[in-house]
């Protein structure tokens, strides 16, 4: 699964190894409320073909229309801005007044989108600088921290993951994880000593490692861009590996298992050289309360939760009330230890 930001650059340069005209449009900066973030990307063909998006809808709507009528002319970029006034938010559904602020950069062979592509498959993140003058393309290396930067001569996009997403276990679970993950831009490693785990494991674009988890916790030097999540069942492979973790900066430390295993985990945890504090750091049990059952909800509950703790969200209470009562029942039921781990409730 690849991120929109990667599935629009694919699609523009199919387009323009096909022979046809075509835009790339980024959002460059918002006022008020806006639909989408800056940085977002939509490609659009002189054929009326589109991906990805800029707003939601109404824009494209007329980005689109524009170009059926006028066709795809312009020679170099061009900055427009949609929603200045309150009868254009209403038209174009920007809530609240809202603005947004757009680069329409026409695409060809210049524009280096596979030489990008090509880096971004080898786990690079990228700086893509176009002249906004002559149009031309520069790539380089970009820092985790760097962002979109827009001046009167050039526009900076980043491009590539920037937040990284360390799964320990390679299961069932770990692959729908993982899926999602790297749609998500993360760059996702998979550690797994295990080779009976290990083998026939495969993700696209998601890197797998025959370690030790806290010896592999240890080289990445996690970061505050960082998360671990542990999804073994089994001490020996989480227990030093979150512990490491927890030392760390990373921004979400997680363990799967029912509220009693995480009650033991915490127990065992604060023997070894944790304080209190950086204990707490640890979320379990895992993920948020949506009734997940299968592995693909699992997923999602703790892509959910991950996602809350990222953006600085408080989770509102019924989610946690849930998730601990969800738990309760695993800990309750006397099947419980005969269940296949990645099929447990988390």
């Amino acid at each position: 699964m690849d991120s929109i930001d990667l599935e629009v650059l694919k699609t523009c340069s199919d387009w323009i190894a096909a022979g046809k005209s075509c835009e790339l449009v980024t959002v460059i900066k918002t006022w008020g409320s806006s639909p989408r973030p800056e940085g977002a990307t939509l490609g659009i063909c002189e054929d009326g073909r589109v991906v990805g998006s800029v707003s939601g809808g109404c824009i494209e709507d007329d980005l689109i229309d524009r170009a059926h009528k006028e066709g795809i002319t312009r020679t170099r970029p061009e900055i427009v801005t949609y929603g200045i006034t309150a009868d254009e938010a209403h038209r174009f559904g920007l809530p609240c007044g809202g603005t947004i602020q757009l680069a329409i950069e026409p695409l060809s062979e210049k524009s280096q989108l596979p030489q990008l592509i090509e880096r971004l498959a080898q786990g690079e993140l990228v700086a893509r600088r176009v002249d906004l003058q002559s149009g031309e393309v520069s790539l380089g290396p970009a820092g985790p921290g760097m962002t979109l930067q827009v001046s009167e001569a050039a526009l900076t996009t980043i491009h590539g993951p920037r937040w990284r997403l360390l799964i320990i276990g390679a299961g069932q679970l770990s692959r729908f994880l993982a899926q999602i993950a790297v749609g998500m831009d993360y760059a996702v490693t998979v550690c797994d000593p295990r080779e009976e785990y290990r083998d026939g494991w495969s993700v696209e674009g998601v890197h797998v490692v025959h370690a030790m988890p806290d010896d592999l916790v240890a080289e990445l030097r996690l970061d505050s861009r960082s998360a671990v999540v542990a999804l073994t069942h089994d001490p020996k492979l989480d227990d030093l590996a979150l512990m490491e973790a927890l030392k760390s900066d990373a921004f979400y430390v997680g363990a799967i298992g029912s509220r009693s295993n995480d009650r033991k985990r915490r127990e065992r945890l604060l023997e070894f050289d944790l304080t209190p504090e950086q204990l707490a750091k640890l979320h379990g049990p895992i993920g948020i309360y949506i009734g997940s059952k299968t592995p693909s909800e699992i997923a999602i509950s703790i892509l959910a939760e991950m996602t809350a703790v990222k953006n600085g969200v408080l989770l509102p209470e019924v989610m946690q009330v849930g998730k601990a009562k969800e738990a309760a029942s695993l800990d309750a039921s006397p099947d419980a230890c005969l269940l296949d781990p990645t099929q447990r409730i988390v």
